[in-house]
């Protein structure tokens, strides 16, 4: 707004890499002022590399760009991970890699076809009692995974937010 003029419409908006083959998630603000006309001409300019969110705080952008923007890099790093884990487990390192990546490939189809369901429904669909997914689970869930990925969004969120300035 400074570069710009406070009567400047503006819209602000963050694709995340998938774009590149229309499968991205771009998340866009608009300023105060910005007319309807110009927001649905920036929704379909955007609608050209995958879906569109839209939030009405333009300060959502920062932590949108650490799950959204920056996501895409964590989970080529769970494939990167999961394969080296097949590698340690006897796997061959190619043979890892195809079955990490497309592991990924066809849980995030299912999660995309079957968008109604809850991610931890489908992570329960999985999950036997007491089987295999269960135990990688509990590994996963005492290893903090979840305050890992909490502190990871922290970091990016505070470092978008430094970069703004």
């Amino acid at each position: 707004r400074k570069r710009f003029g406070e009567q400047q419409p503006i819209v602000r908006a963050m694709p995340n890499t998938p774009a590149s083959i229309g499968k991205g998630m771009s998340v866009a603000g608009a300023a105060h002022g910005t007319s309807e006309d110009i927001m649905l001409t920036a929704h379909k300019l955007l609608s050209a590399l995958g879906l569109v969110e839209w939030v009405k705080d333009e300060g959502l952008l920062d932590p949108v760009t650490a799950v959204s923007g920056s996501g895409p890099a964590y989970v080529f790093y769970l494939i990167e991970a999961l394969a080296e884990a097949g590698l340690q487990a006897g796997l061959d390192k190619d043979f890892a890699m195809t079955l990490a990546r497309q592991t990924v490939v066809g849980a995030a189809a299912l999660a995309e076809h079957d968008a109604e369901i809850p991610a931890h429904r489908l992570r329960e669909n999985v999950t036997s009692p007491n089987g295999t997914t269960a135990a990688a689970l509990s590994v996963l869930m005492d290893g903090r995974l979840q305050d890992v990925m909490n502190e990871a969004v922290a970091a990016a969120t505070k470092r978008g937010k430094e970069l703004s300035k």
